[in-house]
C-alpha cells in the first residue's frame, strides 16, 4: 500500500527557512514523480512543485520559484521541500503526492505538515 508521511512543518518567522520531508513506502519510489501542494486557511489546494523520478528535472509554480527547492533522495525513499524567504502567505498545510501534475480531483490522502509564517 502506498504510504507518505510528511515533517518538518512548524512556526517560523517572516524570512525564515524550514525543510519538509516526505517519506515514501509501500510502493517503488524511484519510478514515480513526485509534488508538492498546499491549502491555505480557507482556500483551494494549490500545486507548488514537481520533481521528475530521476531527480533533474524540477517545476515550480510563480508563487514559490526562487525561494524553494524540491529535492529527492532515492536511496533513502525520500522527498524534500527547502523552504527560503517564508512570507505569512506561505501558511498552510503541506502535502506530498506521487505524480508531476495537480488534477481537479485532486484530493490529499496524507495529513500532511502545518507550516505557519507569522512574527
Amino acid at each position: 500500500e502506498e504510504q507518505l508521511q510528511e515533517s518538518g512543518g512548524g512556526l517560523v518567522q517572516p524570512g525564515g527557512s524550514l525543510r519538509l520531508s516526505c517519506a515514501a513506502s509501500g510502493f517503488s519510489f524511484s519510478d514515480n514523480d513526485m509534488k508538492w501542494v498546499r491549502q491555505a486557511p480557507g482556500k483551494g489546494l494549490e500545486w507548488l512543485s514537481a520533481i521528475n523520478r530521476h531527480g533533474d528535472g524540477q517545476y515550480y509554480a510563480d508563487s514559490v520559484k526562487g525561494r524553494f527547492t524540491i529535492s529527492r533522495d532515492n536511496a533513502a525513499n525520500t522527498l524534500y521541500l527547502q523552504m527560503n524567504s517564508l512570507k505569512p502567505d506561505d501558511t498552510a498545510t503541506y502535502y506530498c503526492a506521487t505524480g508531476r501534475f495537480m488534477y481537479s480531483d485532486f484530493v490529499p490522502r496524507t495529513q500532511g505538515t502545518q507550516v505557519t509564517v507569522s512574527s
